[in-house]
């Protein structure tokens, strides 16, 4: 994996609760906690974001594309 450092400014409260976990042995480390918890929180902000997307879709005319294409399909196969 390809990495990067990188300094951030954290609350000292939510530091406690960083270190916490790892000294418990949730995490192995400040650095993998936050890894995760960054990737976690692009995902749902995708995933968030995929779904506003989807949401503005006509449902009708998604369907009639659909078989527009469907049929320009199956007319490029052979007839035998």
């Amino acid at each position: 994996m390809d990495v990067a450092k990188v300094a951030i400014s954290i609350d000292k409260d939510t530091l406690n609760r960083l270190d916490r976990l790892v000294k418990n042995q949730v995490f192995p480390s400040r650095s993998r906690a936050i890894q995760e918890a960054v990737e976690e929180q692009l995902k749902r902000l995708e995933h968030r974001l995929l779904a506003q997307e989807c949401a503005k879709l006509d449902p009708a005319a998604e369907k009639t594309m659909a078989e527009e294409g469907l049929s320009e399909d199956l007319a490029q196969w052979p007839r035998y």
